[in-house]
């Protein structure tokens, strides 16, 4: 191969501008050239692309979100769409794809594997919501992030004796919102798999009151059954003698400067996803597999589901007390 590119698509993560630091610096000790794609699948379809030196992602390991920017595209999904994508590729006489991103973006890089293209995925979702890999790129800053707020949170529930609820990421997948409220000190964490009834949770923060504790926290995933707003509401007029206030972190979540074991585990995943590619493997996901950097094939990454394992929600039940 003589030419590649790499693409960063679906939501942004700390630690994307690493993994393409990485990619681009690896090939090009290969002698390879790198062609960066800006806006995701919407700029490999109007042909939005260009070629990127060792100074272009020079100073971009402490920086935040991903300098190839990302976005949503309609388009690419349909045939016509695809075959479009494949023209710029071979207009570009690129020879495979390094696609950085979550399941929905891991799936576009599937359809391009499955048109010729030799495709390598790289996860980075800050859910931690994708099959194969122990973590993906940006969790471990998204967790950190977390659990600064819930520390600097507690300061203030215990302060006013407050219960305070704090909505986290995680539509699907409640990863962030359980190792959050374990990590935090939590009394309750609701999660798209594991979601206790305003009942439950009003009976819960009732007794931690009556057992003399100074505040309450939970943290509910933007999955859960029921809008947050509502659980608060529910909270307050139900009545467990602490005043219930609600915070969503929302998208600050994704922002910041990534970790180091963040900015690791992206260059890790990029240098093997370029050797793994000149060596010609194709059709696979680079993955964090125990402490080594394996592969899962794309097809499975994208059509099954990571689950949490069962300890974790019993370490976080006996730890709330």
């Amino acid at each position: 191969m003589k030419n590649i590119a790499v693409m960063t698509s679906g939501g942004d993560a700390p630690g994307m501008n690493s993994a393409i630091r990485a990619v681009v610096r690896t090939a090009l000790e290969h002698n390879v050239t790198v062609w960066g794609i800006r806006q995701a699948y919407a700029g490999l379809l109007s042909g939005d692309m260009s070629v990127l030196s060792s100074r272009d992602v020079s100073g971009i390991l402490q920086r935040g979100g991903t300098i190839l920017q990302t976005a949503r595209n309609e388009e690419f999904k349909t045939v016509a769409g695809q075959r479009k994508a494949l023209r710029r590729l071979n207009e570009h006489n690129i020879e495979g794809v390094i696609v950085i991103g979550g399941d929905g973006s891991l799936r576009g890089g599937l359809a391009l594997q499955r048109l010729g293209i030799p495709v390598i995925g790289v996860p980075a979702s800050i859910d931690n919501d994708i099959y194969g890999t122990n973590m993906s790129i940006g969790v471990d800053t998204a967790l950190n992030t977390i659990l600064d707020a819930l520390d600097r949170l507690r300061d203030t529930a215990t302060s006013h004796n407050r219960g305070f609820l704090i909505e986290v990421m995680g539509r699907n997948c409640g990863y962030l919102a359980l190792m959050g409220g374990i990590l935090g000190g939590a009394e309750v964490v609701v999660t798209p798999e594991k979601s206790p009834t305003m009942e439950e949770i009003a009976a819960m923060l009732e007794d931690a009151y009556v057992r003399g504790k100074t505040h309450a926290i939970a943290v509910v995933a933007e999955g859960a059954p029921y809008k947050v707003t509502d659980l608060a509401t529910f909270l307050n007029q139900k009545g467990t003698g602490f005043e219930i206030r609600l915070t969503i972190l929302g998208h600050i979540q994704r922002g910041g400067s990534p970790t180091a074991f963040d900015r690791l585990l992206a260059t890790r995943m990029g240098l093997s996803a370029v050797e793994r590619l000149l060596n010609g493997e194709n059709g696979v996901m680079v993955a964090l597999q125990g402490r080594e950097i394996g592969t899962v094939s794309l097809e499975d990454a994208t059509t099954q589901q990571r689950e949490i394992g069962e300890g974790y929600f019993n370490m976080a039940h006996t730890l709330s007390r």
